[in-house]
């Protein structure tokens, strides 16, 4: 395999990734600035958007009303 087929691969999983991100972000319970500014952090800033929205993005509420990241 040619080295640039890897980096096209990587490409192309970092691309889905920010997608399901930003889908993730705009269906998020946010307000509409904080949704925005996420947006605008995951576009001008890929990896450091996706890790910090992996990280301190919103937790989802289990059944039992306890939090689960």
């Amino acid at each position: 395999m040619q080295i640039e087929y890897i980096w096209v691969a990587l490409a192309i999983v970092v691309l889905l990734l920010e997608l399901w991100a930003i889908k993730s972000v705009l269906k998020s319970g946010a307000n509409v600035n904080s949704r925005c500014m996420w947006v605008a952090v995951l576009i001008f800033v890929p990896l450091l958007g996706l890790v910090a929205w992996l990280i301190a993005g919103p937790k989802q509420l289990t059944s039992d009303g306890s939090t689960r990241s």
